[in-house]
């Protein structure tokens, strides 16, 4: 008998165990999810009046270049900021300006310091919270403001929006920016204590100080992501950028971060803010955490009470219908989340504004803070707290015969702890050969770094990386929350990394990514904190957070997680030396032992969310 017909007789014994196991209580019918009702949004009853390269002073006579579009009628009206380093000169841009401005809003979409049409020096991040603050007192005391200030856009133009929430000026009242979050270091640049890299260098490696981008697909990627080392690889893109090389150069969150990174700051916002993000988007933890911590500890009541958060099956940014109605898009790669994952977010925002700036009664005030897709059965729940207080976190044990690698390898994961010694894997992790990227949460052009649900069976043939599957369920079994890997492992490098990924097995054998996430060995201790060697050969038991995810393995399917040591070009490659990871060139292969006895219980961590009747059953 081989091992992988052993493997699943053991299987079939613990079977029962995994299902018996999830808390199958039925509650509530779910309450059907409204995002918003067209005949309660303001509606476009204004012609528009445009003003464009309206010059906007800062404190420190630097002018930054605004186009403004208004309600052509007397009287003051509610302000709506876009602080953007894209260009505010735009389709998209004139587009959602009129579609607010129609509806009784002042748009102003201004460049930031140092593109386009603005004076002074760009750099990534720095000057934003100031030139904010600047921007909202200067909004504030025009003659058609009536001095309420809303702002919104996503990714770096939601970053601009939440460190205005953190100045604080007295004009400011809403915000709704999407795809981001205040943690520059944690979440935008590092992770888990690896590099962003297929984010940090085709973003911050082409975004320069001045007017234009260079086009991301004019270079060859695949080689310039492989140079190294990677502190100098702006120049495999012809660009010498140095925030993208002081960003290398500050792997610990040292004080270099300060005043550009707010990942504590939250105690500082005093207005309501709705943030909508992406299982699949590359800011998503932080968008997350930044909901828990305003809706602990802002500043105000009103900031604690009115913190909502949107959270659909989508990857970083929104499509575009006609260039004027942004939407989630409905499936990410080769899965689709069906007609309901489409959702009008530029009307979600007017809902948003409408009722805070202009105080209309349109459902806001009553609505619980949280909406989440939920993936598999693909609808819609409202939630009224992140994380669920009602989930079950549930550990899932790694086991195998000692040959979990590859999808046609031993590896099993089961509800049943470990009660005695087992076999360990092993597999050979060489840098110059990293597993591939295959999906996930990545940023921001698809055909550089794969973006969203991806099937993984491509990468789980290959013998570097481990499968460990359960068995066919016989009941829906939900998972919605943060994630955690607790692993425990052994290298003969002197410094490596561990990624772990969780993914939904359809019964047609389509691997679907459901999260993943990754920890350097160095910083196992304390992430963004001083690094910490290791011993070659020495068991440690790492914490991988794997963020968090909202999805139901459904009736028929498996619960699978990969273990291995790589996930290039999304995460830079740990070159396994222990020499500095932004300057090093030097390359060794490394043994990986992955350990599942008692001792060492190698195993993940899953919120299981009781059942909400009625469910799909497939």
């Amino acid at each position: 008998m081989n091992r992988r017909a052993a493997a699943w007789l053991i299987a079939a014994g613990i079977a029962g165990a995994i299902v018996a196991r999830a808390p199958w209580t039925v509650s509530a019918q779910r309450v059907p999810v409204v995002h918003f009702d067209e005949n309660k949004l303001s509606h476009p009853t204004y012609t528009v009046r445009m003003e464009h390269n309206v010059r906007i002073p800062m404190r420190d006579g630097v002018e930054l270049s605004a186009d403004i579009y208004r309600p052509a009628a007397d009287g003051k009206f509610p302000v709506l900021l876009l602080r953007t380093p894209y260009s505010n000169n735009t389709p998209g841009a004139l587009d959602q300006s009129k579609f607010f401005a129609e509806r009784g809003y002042v748009v102003v979409q201004e460049d930031v310091r140092g593109r386009y049409d603005s004076e002074g020096k760009f750099y990534a991040f720095r000057n934003e919270p100031i030139d904010g603050f600047d921007t909202d007192e200067w909004l504030g005391t025009q003659p058609w403001s009536n001095g309420k200030i809303g702002t919104f856009g996503g990714s770096y133009v939601g970053y601009t929006q939440m460190t205005q929430a953190v100045r604080a000026s007295r004009y400011l009242t809403a915000m709704a920016p999407f795809v981001t979050t205040l943690d520059i270091y944690g979440n935008w640049i590092y992770t888990g204590g690896a590099f962003q890299y297929g984010f940090a260098l085709p973003w911050g490696g082409l975004f320069i100080d001045g007017r234009t981008n260079q086009e991301y697909l004019a270079y060859n990627w695949p080689q310039a992501l492989k140079h190294l080392p990677i502190a100098t690889a702006d120049e495999a893109v012809g660009r010498r950028n140095q925030f993208y090389r002081d960003w290398v150069s500050h792997p610990t969150r040292d004080s270099y971060w300060d005043g550009i990174s707010f990942e504590k700051a939250q105690d500082q916002i005093t207005v309501p803010l709705l943030n909508v993000g992406g299982w699949y988007d590359v800011f998503l933890k932080g968008m997350l955490d930044d909901h828990v911590a305003i809706t602990k500890r802002g500043k105000t009541d009103v900031a604690r009470r009115g913190k909502h958060v949107i959270v659909g099956p989508w990857v970083h940014g929104v499509g575009t219908r006609d260039n004027l109605r942004p939407e989630a898009p409905s499936q990410t790669d080769r899965v689709d989340f069906g007609a309901a994952a489409a959702v009008d977010v530029l009307r979600v925002q007017l809902k948003w504004f409408d009722y805070w700036l202009k105080g209309n009664n349109n459902g806001v005030a009553n609505e619980p803070p949280v909406k989440i897709f939920v993936m598999g059965e693909n609808y819609w729940r409202y939630e009224n707290e992140w994380p669920l207080s009602r989930a079950k976190y549930t550990s899932y044990y790694l086991r195998s015969g000692g040959r979990a690698n590859t999808l046609n390898g031993d590896g099993i994961l089961t509800s049943e702890a470990p009660t005695s010694g087992a076999p360990t894997d092993t597999f050979a992790y060489d840098p110059a050969d990293p597993v591939p990227t295959m999906g996930g949460n990545n940023c921001c052009n698809s055909a550089i770094v794969p973006m969203g649900a991806f099937d993984q069976r491509a990468a789980e043939r290959r013998d570097d990386v481990l499968v460990f599957t359960g068995p066919e369920l016989t009941e829906p079994v939900e998972v919605t929350g943060p994630i955690v890997m607790k692993l425990f492992a052994s290298t003969t490098a002197k410094d490596t990394d561990w990624t772990a990924k969780l993914v939904d097995v359809h019964p047609n054998g389509f691997a679907q990514n459901i999260q993943d996430g990754i920890i350097r060995a160095r910083y196992r201790e304390a992430v963004g904190q001083a690094a910490r060697p290791i011993e070659s050969g020495k068991v440690y038991e790492y914490t991988i957070d794997m963020w968090s995810t909202s999805n139901t393995f459904l009736r028929g399917h498996r619960i699978r997680v990969e273990i291995s040591s790589s996930n290039f070009p999304r995460f830079d490659r740990n070159l396994n030396t222990g020499d500095d990871p932004g300057t090093g060139t030097a390359m060794v292969k490394a043994t990986q032992t992955i350990h599942h006895s008692r001792e060492y219980p190698s195993h993940i961590v899953l919120p299981i969310i009781p059942m909400i009747a009625p469910r799909p059953s497939s």
